[in-house]
């Protein structure tokens, strides 16, 4: 009965749309690097580092939507790099992925420590706050999960709307799917595959880092070691659950949200008490696979994800 009034409470769902919100930026991020036909490792990397610089733009005394720019353009340039290294280059995606992942974390520690030296404890800044939406924030449940969170949370879900209509609705969108799908078609029209993969990894790696800077400007009022915590690799999975579409895309990311919210909610009812907190650690990430292994048999991934294209080669 206490697992159900959990569910049903609207504590639990504020929650679970609040800790959806940087995977949402992020996955959105990944989808159309992947849709473009380039895979992304190096998200996990990208989000620290907007994490980081988003913090840090906002300690230094510039605004909170300041901060957001910041880290945006902190993605895109290592977005620029990973771009360079695994398109025309054509270099191994996976290990330039695992490299930027490893050359953004790096960056923001040492950053962190060189203009912090002497700090113990992280220092905190005052970040988004909630905003109620008159009206709307005053229906029962539904009004405090969706409708009295930060300006940053509305912004997450209207990202998912602007991805959907540029892929589906704009030419834009359409040459972005035929890159990750057949490039060839894509060269004969006269456009540019090079480019349009490049442009996809650059925007799709700013949209990571605002995923990154949500947890340091609106989640949370500072920046500390592993607080992105494994949330890049969870938002790859879920462009998989989600078959390479946003809106599936964003509901992969509120239902492994909604196992978050409810595994840290289980663990104060009696039940907690008598199975290990590590149990419902790992209950998110387990339903969350479950859930991947049944959406990805029918996922169609894009033809050509992954694969270099040299114009004039067959």
């Amino acid at each position: 009965m206490e697992i159900f009034d959990i569910l049903v409470s609207a504590s639990f769902w504020a929650a679970m749309v609040r800790i959806a919100s940087p995977l949402i930026f992020a996955t959105m991020g990944e989808l159309i690097c992947e849709r473009a036909g380039v895979l992304n490792l190096g998200i996990e990397g990208i989000m620290v580092i907007g994490a980081f610089a988003g913090w840090m733009t906002v300690y230094a005394g510039f605004g909170l939507w300041a901060g957001v720019a910041v880290a945006m353009l902190a993605g895109m340039a290592f977005g620029a790099l990973h771009g360079v290294l695994s398109v025309p280059f054509g270099l191994s995606q996976h290990v330039v992925g695992l490299g930027v992942t490893l050359l953004a974390t790096s960056v923001a520690y040492f950053a962190y420590r060189l203009a912090l030296p002497e700090v113990t404890s992280p220092p905190k800044i005052v970040p988004f706050q909630p905003f109620e939406v008159p009206i709307l924030s005053q229906i029962p449940l539904v009004g405090p999960a969706f409708f009295a969170q930060t300006p940053m949370t509305y912004l997450a879900f209207a990202v998912v709307a602007v991805v959907a209509l540029v892929l589906y609705r704009t030419p834009l969108g359409l040459a972005l799917m035929a890159a990750g799908e057949n490039p060839a078609s894509v060269a004969a029209q006269g456009l540019s595959v090079t480019a349009i993969r490049m442009g996809a990894v650059i925007v799709g790696s700013g949209l990571m880092a605002v995923g990154g800077a949500f947890l340091t400007i609106s989640a949370f009022s500072s920046f500390f070691f592993e607080m992105v915590n494994g949330r890049g690799w969870i938002c790859i999975a879920l462009v998989v659950f989600g078959g390479w579409k946003p809106g599936k895309a964003l509901l992969g990311a509120l239902l492994f949200a909604g196992f978050d919210a409810a595994q840290v909610r289980m663990q104060q009812t009696p039940l907690g008490a008598e199975v290990p907190y590590q149990v419902f650690l790992m209950m998110p990430y387990i339903l969350s696979i479950l859930a991947l292994i049944v959406m990805s048999r029918r996922a169609s991934v894009p033809a050509a994800l992954m694969v270099p294209f040299n114009k004039g080669e067959r």
